[in-house]
Formats: C-alpha cells, sequence, structure tokens
C-alpha cells in the first residue's frame, strides 16, 4: 500500500468516527495524532469549537524524559501528563478520539494512562 492509500484510508476512518463523536462542555473530545516522532493530544469542545487542554511529545516534560518521543514510552507519559491537565482544569469525563489510526501501540498506551489517570472514557 503506498503512503498516499495509507493517508486516505486513516482520513477515511476518521471521518467515519467523528460522525458518531462530537465533544461538548460536559464530555469534551480527546483527539490523537501521532507523526512517526511525536504524539500530540488535545481536548475539544466541539459545540463552542475551543481547545480546552493541548500536550504532546514536544512538551519540555516529556521531552527531558524519553530519549525519543516516537515511542509507547513517551506515549505513557503523555498520558499522565494529560490526566494531571484535565484534573486541574476540572475535567472528569471525556470522549476518545482515535483520530483514524487503530486502537493499539502509541494511540493504547495514551489512552490506559489517561484512564488510569482517573479520567473516564
Amino acid at each position: 500500500m503506498t503512503e498516499i492509500n495509507k493517508r486516505l484510508a486513516r482520513f477515511k476512518r476518521h471521518k467515519r468516527v467523528r460522525k458518531e463523536i462530537k465533544g461538548n462542555s460536559e464530555r469534551p473530545r480527546l483527539c490523537i495524532f501521532r507523526s512517526l516522532k511525536h504524539i500530540y493530544a488535545q481536548v475539544i469542545d466541539d459545540e463552542k469549537g475551543i481547545t480546552l487542554v493541548s500536550s504532546s511529545t514536544l512538551n519540555p516534560e516529556t521531552k527531558d524524559k524519553v530519549k525519543y518521543q516516537g515511542n509507547i514510552k513517551a506515549a505513557e507519559i503523555l498520558g499522565g501528563l494529560l490526566a494531571k491537565k484535565l484534573k486541574e482544569k476540572g475535567i472528569k469525563k471525556v470522549v476518545f478520539d482515535r483520530g483514524g489510526y487503530l486502537y493499539h501501540g502509541r494511540v493504547k498506551a495514551v489512552a490506559e494512562r489517561t484512564r488510569k489517570g482517573n479520567i473516564n472514557f
């Protein structure tokens, strides 16, 4: 499968998932994006169209703890940091948007670590 076809397939999956998943002020949407080198996560209120919390492996808190930011270890640290930021904002429930990616590896690591931080999906 070529690179263009892989991107198109992910984009189609993401559109299909986004038809069903909407974030609101009570349960905002936790959206994941992953590149080869980094992982990004945003918590979005779709009704207002604003990002409430964002974090990535580019942040100094995660960058200092891991040598390479594109692996599962970095994803776990990102999930813990995200759970901490959500607690500070008073958000306890979110809707998980995997961004068209399969639920395994780095995406799964972010989700499980966030759940361990007492954030309900």
